[in-house]
Protein backbone atom coordinates (compact mmCIF):
# COMPACT_ATOMS: atom_id res chain seq x y z
CA UNK A 1 0.00 0.00 0.00
CA UNK A 2 1.60 3.61 -0.99
CA UNK A 3 2.38 6.13 2.15
CA UNK A 4 -0.14 8.92 1.90
CA UNK A 5 1.45 12.15 1.00
CA UNK A 6 0.26 15.64 1.38
CA UNK A 7 -0.55 17.39 3.92
CA UNK A 8 -1.60 14.01 5.88
CA UNK A 9 1.86 12.06 5.54
CA UNK A 10 3.69 11.13 8.08
CA UNK A 11 6.88 11.98 6.91
CA UNK A 12 8.19 16.06 7.78
CA UNK A 13 9.40 16.69 3.75
CA UNK A 14 6.07 15.36 2.12
CA UNK A 15 4.21 17.91 4.22
CA UNK A 16 6.28 20.13 3.23
CA UNK A 17 6.65 19.42 0.19
CA UNK A 18 2.80 20.15 0.13
CA UNK A 19 2.97 23.13 0.67
CA UNK A 20 6.13 24.50 -1.48
CA UNK A 21 6.59 21.86 -3.57
CA UNK A 22 4.58 23.81 -6.14
CA UNK A 23 6.39 25.72 -9.00
CA UNK A 24 6.66 29.25 -7.82
CA UNK A 25 6.20 29.10 -4.19
CA UNK A 26 9.87 29.16 -3.04
CA UNK A 27 10.37 32.02 -5.97
CA UNK A 28 7.50 33.65 -4.19
CA UNK A 29 8.96 33.91 -0.66
CA UNK A 30 12.63 34.19 -1.95
CA UNK A 31 11.21 37.88 -3.37
CA UNK A 32 9.83 38.35 0.38
CA UNK A 33 12.92 37.77 2.32
CA UNK A 34 14.30 40.42 -0.67
CA UNK A 35 11.70 43.27 0.38
CA UNK A 36 9.00 42.47 -2.03
CA UNK A 37 5.52 42.57 -0.75
CA UNK A 38 2.94 43.47 -3.36
CA UNK A 39 1.10 41.23 -5.47
CA UNK A 40 2.67 44.04 -8.79
CA UNK A 41 6.30 43.38 -7.09
CA UNK A 42 6.09 39.40 -7.42
CA UNK A 43 4.74 39.46 -11.01
CA UNK A 44 7.42 42.33 -12.48
CA UNK A 45 10.31 40.39 -11.11
CA UNK A 46 8.92 36.13 -11.26
CA UNK A 47 6.97 37.09 -14.68
CA UNK A 48 4.40 34.60 -13.09
CA UNK A 49 0.53 34.54 -13.92
CA UNK A 50 -1.87 36.51 -12.26
CA UNK A 51 -4.12 33.39 -11.67
CA UNK A 52 -1.14 31.13 -10.41
CA UNK A 53 0.12 34.01 -8.36
CA UNK A 54 -2.90 34.51 -6.46
CA UNK A 55 -3.45 30.89 -5.56
CA UNK A 56 -0.13 30.47 -4.23
CA UNK A 57 0.17 33.51 -2.34
CA UNK A 58 -3.57 32.19 -0.66
CA UNK A 59 -2.20 29.20 0.08
CA UNK A 60 1.24 30.38 1.78
CA UNK A 61 -1.49 32.94 4.02
CA UNK A 62 -3.56 29.92 4.70
CA UNK A 63 -0.63 27.90 6.01
CA UNK A 64 0.36 31.12 8.25
CA UNK A 65 3.73 31.48 6.29
CA UNK A 66 2.64 34.86 4.84
CA UNK A 67 0.03 37.51 6.18
CA UNK A 68 -1.62 39.59 4.27
CA UNK A 69 -1.90 43.12 5.02
CA UNK A 70 -3.97 45.86 3.99
CA UNK A 71 -1.93 49.02 2.97
CA UNK A 72 -3.51 52.50 0.71
CA UNK A 73 -1.44 55.03 -1.19
CA UNK A 74 -2.63 58.69 -1.23
CA UNK A 75 -5.58 58.93 -3.65
CA UNK A 76 -6.09 55.10 -4.60
CA UNK A 77 -7.72 52.17 -3.66
CA UNK A 78 -6.93 49.47 -0.70
CA UNK A 79 -4.93 47.31 -1.89
CA UNK A 80 -2.86 44.42 -0.06
CA UNK A 81 1.32 43.05 0.57
CA UNK A 82 2.05 39.82 1.70
CA UNK A 83 4.68 39.89 4.38
CA UNK A 84 6.55 36.86 5.63
CA UNK A 85 5.46 35.64 9.59
CA UNK A 86 7.67 34.32 11.81
CA UNK A 87 6.95 30.76 9.76
CA UNK A 88 7.53 32.41 6.74
CA UNK A 89 10.63 33.88 8.14
CA UNK A 90 12.18 29.86 9.09
CA UNK A 91 12.41 29.29 5.26
CA UNK A 92 15.28 31.75 4.69
CA UNK A 93 17.30 28.65 5.94
CA UNK A 94 15.45 26.68 2.97
CA UNK A 95 16.42 29.30 0.34
CA UNK A 96 20.21 29.76 1.61
CA UNK A 97 20.33 25.91 1.09
CA UNK A 98 18.97 26.11 -2.19
CA UNK A 99 21.41 29.00 -3.25
CA UNK A 100 24.34 27.41 -1.88
CA UNK A 101 23.45 23.90 -3.47
CA UNK A 102 22.42 26.11 -6.65
CA UNK A 103 26.41 28.02 -6.57
CA UNK A 104 28.00 24.49 -5.91
CA UNK A 105 26.48 22.23 -8.10
CA UNK A 106 24.51 24.19 -10.94
CA UNK A 107 26.79 26.95 -11.13
CA UNK A 108 26.34 29.48 -14.39
CA UNK A 109 28.73 32.42 -15.51
CA UNK A 110 25.91 34.55 -15.77
CA UNK A 111 22.49 35.76 -13.37
CA UNK A 112 22.32 36.17 -9.76
CA UNK A 113 22.83 34.31 -6.50
CA UNK A 114 22.49 35.42 -3.08
CA UNK A 115 25.38 35.65 -0.76
CA UNK A 116 24.90 35.58 2.75
CA UNK A 117 27.08 37.83 4.83
CA UNK A 118 27.70 38.66 7.92
CA UNK A 119 26.29 42.43 7.89
CA UNK A 120 28.79 43.59 11.10
CA UNK A 121 32.04 42.09 9.08
CA UNK A 122 30.78 41.16 5.56
CA UNK A 123 32.47 37.79 5.96
CA UNK A 124 30.88 35.37 3.99
CA UNK A 125 28.62 32.63 5.42
CA UNK A 126 27.72 29.35 4.57
CA UNK A 127 24.90 26.87 6.20
CA UNK A 128 26.39 24.07 8.03
CA UNK A 129 25.12 21.34 10.25
CA UNK A 130 25.86 22.07 14.27
CA UNK A 131 25.66 20.28 17.29
CA UNK A 132 24.23 21.23 20.75
CA UNK A 133 27.34 22.20 21.83
CA UNK A 134 28.23 24.31 18.61
CA UNK A 135 30.45 21.94 16.86
CA UNK A 136 30.36 21.91 13.46
CA UNK A 137 30.11 18.70 11.45
CA UNK A 138 31.30 17.77 8.57
CA UNK A 139 28.16 16.74 5.94
CA UNK A 140 29.99 13.87 4.82
CA UNK A 141 30.28 12.10 8.31
CA UNK A 142 26.46 12.87 8.79
CA UNK A 143 23.92 10.61 9.94
CA UNK A 144 20.11 10.74 9.35
CA UNK A 145 17.70 9.01 11.98
CA UNK A 146 14.21 9.11 12.05
CA UNK A 147 12.30 10.33 14.95
CA UNK A 148 8.36 10.33 15.61
CA UNK A 149 7.07 13.78 15.31
CA UNK A 150 5.28 15.41 19.05
CA UNK A 151 2.35 17.15 17.29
Amino acid sequence: MPKPLGPESNCSIARSLDLLGEKWTLLIVREAFWGNTRFSEFREELGIAADVLTERLAKLVDAGVMERREYREDGARARHEYVLTATGRQLHFVIAGLAQWGRENRPRSYGTSPVYVDVDTGERARLAFVTDDGRRIDPALLGVRQVRDHA
